[in-house]
């Protein structure tokens, strides 16, 4: 049984990461009809929204793409922000949909940005208690404190995923309702966007199966 699971948790994401890879490497390579770059849909659909005080800037890295609602910036790795591609049309997009939540105030982004700084300290924390808790059998209260740190950490992953395929949603309405990709384009750019949702779900997947392990443990212990 517990081969079974550790073969989950690895396959899972390694199995997300290589469809987001594969779909932005051959969406990246295919030209947009539009001829715009990155840069200037995400210009054009922040504009668009009356958002004229976010700026789009360049970031080292690739998939590096990101919003940042403190800054309000729009990043976008290289081979996005300078190229015309389809794979860079969607990817801006969704990028700009975060803006775009950001400033309709979306209620799980907020919550999100705010749980964020909390999660990452209590998922660090957390494995101190819960590696206590498994080494020391007679100290099942540390394990459950782990346990509780780490359904925090637990909880982000889960609220991240209607941010992003809100974000993706957003992102598919602005840019078939500005023209800027054409019907033939719409799989496209629907199928980068999807692959990048499923490194979400991944993640999510594999915390809470890893959390109910551990509360199996915990409660087994009693």
């Amino acid at each position: 049984m517990f081969l079974i699971y550790l073969l989950i948790i690895i396959a899972l994401p390694i199995y997300a990461q290589s469809k987001v890879k594969s779909a932005y490497s051959k969406y990246s390579r295919v030209r947009s009809t539009s001829g715009m770059t990155g840069a200037e849909v995400a210009r054009l659909i922040l504009d668009k929204n009356g958002l004229q005080d976010v700026k789009v800037v360049e970031t080292p890295g690739v998939l590096s793409d990101h919003y940042n609602p403190i800054t309000k910036t729009v990043a976008l790795s290289t081979d996005n922000y300078r190229n015309p591609s389809v794979a860079g049309t969607a990817v801006a997009a969704h990028e700009v949909g975060h803006a775009i939540q950001d400033a309709h105030d979306y209620a799980f982004l907020r919550f999100r940005h705010r749980l964020a700084p909390v999660a990452n300290i209590t998922s660090n924390a957390s494995w101190i208690f819960i590696m206590a808790g498994l080494f020391f059998s007679s100290m099942n209260n540390l394990l459950g404190i782990g346990i509780a740190l780490m359904a925090v950490g637990v909880l982000f992953q889960v609220v991240t995923l209607p941010v992003e395929f809100n974000a993706s949603s957003r992102a598919m309405n602005q840019i078939v309702e500005l023209g800027i990709i054409r019907n033939e384009e719409e799989p496209a750019a629907r199928k980068v966007l999807s692959a990048a949702a499923l490194t979400y779900v991944a993640a999510a997947a594999v915390a809470v199966l890893e959390l109910v392990r551990l509360l199996l443990i915990f409660n087994n212990r009693d």
